[in-house]
Order: C-alpha cells, then sequence, then structure tokens
C-alpha cells in the first residue's frame, strides 16, 4: 500500500472498523466509508469512482461483494473480520496477528487527502467529495463546548457516516474520552436507545432528528422511567427539528437541542451553541465561527439582509472539500468565484439568522409567491394527528403525510390539515393535494426523499396519459 490508496471500509461499529480507519490515515491513505445497508450496486460505484485498492469488510456483508467484483479492475484485496479458513480472501486478524506492534504514522498536513464522503446524487450518480484530515477540528461547535472532563458520548448512527465519525467518535477519542458503542440490529430501538443513555451515563449525544423524533413519541415523560441527569447537549441534524422537538428536548430531557447545517461538501457551516447561543424558533441558527456563510444572488453577490437568495460558503474554509474525487469539471461547477454553492435558498436577517426556503428544485411557486416546503411541512407537524410529514410542487402543491397510531387517515383529516396550513402560514400556502402513507421514503440521514416522491409522481402521471389505472 502506498499514499494515496484508497481504502473502503465496509463494515458495521465493531472495533475492526476502527482500527481499519485509523490505519488508513495514519498511512496517509485515503478512507472511502461504506454504509452496512449498502447493495451491490452503491458498493460497485463507490469502489470504481474511487479506484479502491483494497475492501475490508465482515462474513456478514461479504456476501454483497463477489456480484460486482469483476467490474473493480483497481481491487487487489479484500480483507474478511472473522473470515472461515479457505475463503480466498484475507483474514483480518492474521494480518495483525503477523505484523510488528511498532508503526511509524506517516506525517500529514491538514490540506492532504483523507476521505471520500459520497453526495446523495439528487443529479445524477452520486459524486465522491474529497476531504482532508483538517475537517476534524471543525465539527464540535454544535456540542455546548465539548469536551469536558468525565463527558461521555454516545450516537446512534454508523461511524461510514461522516457525522457519526467526524461529530462523534473522531472527536471523543481525539479528547481522549470515552464514546459508547452497541450492537444494532435492524430498525433503531427507542427503549434501547433510553436505556444506553440512562445506564451509562451518557452527557452528549449526537443523533438525526428522526431518530429522537421516535424517542419523543414512543416514551411519555422518559425522565420518570431512566436516568436522564447527566445529559448536558445533543447535537441534531438530518432536517429541521421544528418547534415541538425543541421544546420536547428542554422539557423532558432538561437540555436545549443544537441544530446543524450543512453539506456532504462542506459540513456544519450553520449552526448553534445552546449554551450561549440564542436559539430562534424556526431559524437555522447563525454561521459557525469560522465559517464565512452568505446569502448570494445568481451572479454571486452577497445580498442585503431579509433578502431570498442562495447559501453559500467561502472558501477558504476549515470544513470545505477539496474539490470532487476526480471530477474537476463538477469542482468547477459548484463555485461561483469563492463562494461555493449550497443548491439550499433561505433569507438571512440583520442579526445574521438563516431561515430556510427550500432547495431550489423544491422552492414552490403558488399564485406569484415563493414557498419553501419546509414551511408547508413544519405547518403541518404540528397538528397533533401528524407523525411526518412531505411537500413537493408538482402541478399543485402536495404534501404527503404518515398519521399518529389511531388516526384515521380520511376526507375530514385532509380538510382539517389544509385548513391549518391555511391558519398557520399563508392563504395561498397550503397543500391542494394530500396523500396519506404509511412511511415516508427516507435516505441514509433519515431525511424525506423529495425525489422519490417526486419519482411516484411521475409515475403516476405516466400511467395516467397511457390510460392505466394511477
Amino acid at each position: 500500500m502506498t499514499r494515496g490508496d484508497r481504502i473502503a471500509v465496509f463494515l458495521p461499529n465493531t472495533p475492526e472498523t476502527l482500527i481499519a480507519h485509523i490505519a488508513t490515515y495514519k498511512a496517509d491513505a485515503v478512507l472511502v466509508p461504506l454504509l452496512a445497508l449498502f447493495g451491490p450496486m452503491a458498493i460497485e460505484h463507490r469502489l470504481r469512482s474511487g479506484g479502491a485498492k483494497i475492501l475490508v469488510t465482515d462474513r456478514d456483508l461479504l456476501p454483497k461483494v463477489p456480484e460486482v467484483r469483476n467490474n473493480l479492475p483497481t481491487l487487489e484485496a479484500v480483507i474478511v473480520v472473522d473470515a472461515d479458513a479457505g475463503t480466498g480472501e484475507l483474514n483480518f486478524q492474521t494480518l495483525l496477528d503477523n505484523e510488528s506492534d511498532n508503526f511509524d504514522a506517516v506525517e500529514t498536513a491538514s490540506n492532504d487527502p483523507a476521505l471520500i464522503v459520497y453526495t446523495s446524487g439528487t443529479t445524477g450518480p452520486p459524486k465522491g467529495a474529497l476531504h482532508g484530515h483538517r475537517l476534524l477540528l471543525a465539527e464540535v461547535f454544535n456540542l455546548d463546548f465539548f469536551p469536558q472532563p468525565g463527558d461521555l458520548f454516545w450516537t446512534h448512527c454508523e461511524w461510514a457516516y461522516v457525522a457519526g465519525s467526524f461529530t462523534a467518535l473522531y472527536p471523543t477519542l481525539n479528547a481522549s474520552l470515552t464514546i459508547v458503542n452497541y450492537e444494532r440490529t435492524g430498525r433503531f430501538d427507542l427503549a434501547q436507545a433510553f436505556r444506553v443513555i440512562s445506564d451509562y451515563g451518557v452527557t452528549v449525544i449526537f443523533a438525526i432528528a428522526s431518530a429522537l423524533r421516535i424517542m419523543m413519541e414512543g416514551t411519555e415523560h422518559p425522565g420518570e422511567q431512566y436516568d436522564l441527569s447527566k445529559l448536558t447537549a445533543i447535537a441534531v441534524v438530518g432536517e429541521s427539528m421544528g418547534p415541538d422537538l425543541l421544546e420536547w428536548g428542554c422539557q423532558e430531557l432538561g437540555v436545549g437541542l443544537t441544530e446543524n447545517y450543512g453539506l456532504t461538501e462542506c459540513d456544519y457551516s450553520i449552526s448553534n451553541c445552546s449554551a450561549i447561543m440564542e436559539v430562534r424558533e424556526g431559524s437555522m441558527r447563525r454561521a459557525t465561527p469560522g465559517h464565512v456563510v452568505e446569502i448570494i444572488d445568481e451572479a454571486g453577490h452577497v445580498l442585503p439582509p431579509d433578502t431570498y437568495g442562495e447559501i453559500a460558503i467561502r472558501k477558504p474554509d476549515p470544513s470545505m472539500f477539496l474539490g470532487y474525487w476526480d471530477n474537476p469539471e463538477a469542482t468547477r461547477a459548484r463555485f461561483i468565484g469563492d463562494w461555493l454553492r449550497s443548491g439550499d435558498y433561505a433569507t438571512k436577517d440583520a442579526d445574521g439568522y438563516f431561515w430556510f426556503t427550500g432547495r431550489q428544485d423544491d422552492i414552490i411557486e403558488s399564485g406569484g409567491y415563493r414557498i419553501g416546503p419546509g414551511e408547508i411541512e413544519a405547518a403541518l407537524k404540528q397538528h397533533a394527528a401528524m407523525a411526518d410529514a412531505d411537500a413537493i410542487k408538482g402541478q399543485v402543491v402536495k404534501a404527503f403525510v404518515t398519521v399518529k397510531a389511531g388516526t384515521a387517515p380520511d376526507g375530514a383529516l385532509e380538510e382539517k390539515l389544509r385548513h391549518h396550513v391555511r391558519n398557520k402560514l399563508e392563504a395561498h400556502a397550503y397543500p391542494r393535494e394530500i396523500e396519506f402513507l404509511g412511511a415516508l421514503p427516507v435516505g441514509n440521514t433519515g431525511k424525506a426523499m423529495k425525489r422519490e416522491l417526486r419519482r411516484r409522481e411521475n409515475d403516476k402521471a405516466a400511467r395516467h396519459d397511457k390510460g392505466a389505472p394511477a
């Protein structure tokens, strides 16, 4: 293995995962982390795109690899944790046993390549965002002065998810503190989550908003059932929390939740530290110290306060990517001058607080007004019957909603929801169509996948045009 080689790690949260990550960084190779939920197509794209030379996986995930291995010309070796003898792969433990206990880490600079994280692929195949080692020190403002002596960290996120590693795992180890890990099986288990927090005395949590919402809706007065007295900070990502989740955190968990905004290409550019920063309900919070974030127009000019435009982050920036892997054209297209364009639209008030409107493709225009889907979704989620909601634009504004147990998803509720949104927002800002779903399609971060909802709508429209049942 030589400097700059790409090493893919396809493992759940295990000690071997951490060993593989740190070994890759210390050898000045480039990590390609893969989520355990990935299927063969997702694996193939990332290994081919990144030109991975080595893949580290385990016996349970290995069956996903042979299907695509012949399409991976750069892959020289597969190292398998708990591999059976005679499988033809390299055994992880055998390699460790046969190596020296001494290792001199390669000297690296903050801008040297460290890992490739793939975008969600909203336009075309996922692109590999190449990050430098500096990313480690750009991720902890939202943790309310973490690290403190005695802090104990927990996250439900996979370490292959960059926020799970660079916001939780690595900062904890860098501070010589302890992180709690447990083996997850299947879906998020709210009872298990509360037991971990209570039994181990967790002080700091990093979580996706949808997981916290499961905890909120599934357990009444958790402080009466579990010892949550050690909690000092909870950082939230994935989607806007909404006022109900924020209030629940304060009242039931005893901590102010900190909300964070970032891109695969530039993480944590907008966030807050609840210990020192006022939380303005509904806002995205303010630019994280060390980041210059503004609202710009199509020409790259900074716009005055309260003016609609695109969120942009100015380079150089501590958590900004080095560029898309092997794709300079796509890298150039993301910038206008020194501004990294986010594709997200918002306003920024005179005090520096950002107010999200939506993705460029998601902005809804109705009656001459621009409507952010986030506003409609937040209003819907405030209704007592709602479990979750998402909104997209089509011929009309449409909302997809899930209801709480015991609620009848019928025409009467549809009308109540429309009336509710009209009252919460404005007369024009309400969903003309509402569809009840058993669950919203979600991606790796827990966010509802608008592109999947759009695809379903487009398929319905195509079938309708052909005279087939919708």
